[in-house]
């Protein structure tokens, strides 16, 4: 039996070699994700972002375990910072779910930025498929903090939800303009904390002066995530909106959307790697280089002429 159909027999060895063969580009890769492809699209996909700080993974904990205390089966993807110079991932954060490795129901998957905005987004979500070809009934993606590639991750996401803390000062500013485009729902953590209800009121603030929120205006819920507070009913939200997005006709949208941008960006890295393999290492495209570098050429004819013998 092959890794596949041993991962939907049901195998947690096959789940965790599947995704090593993807994250690792392996030659059986593809093979595994066209066997896969057919059982996928039934999970709940919920995007986790927010500021370093915010307690991310605790809440990831929390919601994890209040899941598995519904009877559903969990998978998390945590996307990590990587070492610039060696290249592994710092997985300080995954120390605090070592409780939810012990539960056969969940499954938890670290993914190292390696410094590439572009191939990890792929990776994350041929990760996020693979674990919904399992059987997970929710997944998280949880990501290292707000930035460009937050909002690339979340379109992985059917549901995103942002994570802010009080007590940030004027750099939580910054954050909340751009994570207004991508939150669908808010959660407060450490909401024990002074600051909590100026931080709640500014949010609002901002909600109402988002014009593009015709029929979901995000909820912000409050949590302590280390005390277990508001975990349940923050679970409520993250399910309505999923509720709206299938009744209103949205989530077949988004994930058509997704599968348009999964396709488009293949199609643009096989062609990164036609170029890679069968041009740029040839004497030809040197004297390309020499020419546009002593100004006898320029690049955009170049890359015209270029692609031009590649689409013949």
């Amino acid at each position: 039996m092959d890794i596949a159909n041993e991962l939907l027999a049901g195998s947690r060895l096959a789940l965790s070699r599947a995704i090593t063969a993807v994250e690792n580009e392996y030659d059986t890769a593809v093979d595994i994700m066209q066997k896969l492809y057919p059982h996928t699209g039934r999970a709940h996909v919920i995007g986790i972002t927010g500021p370093p700080g915010a307690g991310k993974s605790t809440l990831t904990d929390k919601l994890a375990k209040e899941y598995r205390r519904q009877g559903k089966t969990v998978g998390i993807v945590a996307v990590d910072p990587t070492s610039p110079f060696s290249g592994g991932a710092i997985l300080g954060d995954r120390i605090r779910m070592n409780e939810l490795t012990l539960d056969e129901g969940v499954f938890i998957r670290s993914m190292g930025t390696r410094g590439s905005l572009g191939g990890l987004s792929r990776k994350t979500a041929e990760t996020v498929k693979i674990m919904d070809a399992s059987g997970k009934d929710v997944i998280f993606i949880e990501t290292v903090g707000v930035g460009q590639s937050e909002v690339d991750i979340v379109k992985a996401a059917d549901t995103t939800l942002v994570v802010l803390v009080p007590g940030l000062g004027d750099d939580i500013q910054a954050i909340k303009a751009g994570v207004l485009e991508i939150g669908d729902v808010f959660a407060i953590n450490k909401a024990d904390r002074d600051g909590v209800d100026r931080l709640n009121i500014e949010l609002e603030m901002m909600l109402d002066l988002n014009q593009d929120m015709v029929d979901w205006r995000p909820p912000i819920k409050r949590t302590v995530a280390s005390q277990n507070q508001g975990i349940e009913e923050l679970i409520a939200a993250l399910d309505d909106h999923l509720g709206h997005l299938d009744k209103t006709g949205k989530l077949a949208i988004r994930r058509t959307e997704r599968t348009k941008n999964e396709l488009l960006a293949m199609i643009e890295e096989q062609l990164g790697r036609y170029v890679l393999r069968n041009i740029s290492n040839s004497g030809q495209f040197e004297q390309l280089v020499t020419a546009v570098q002593q100004r006898q050429r320029d690049p955009y004819s170049v890359v015209t002429d270029l692609l031009k013998g590649i689409l013949k």
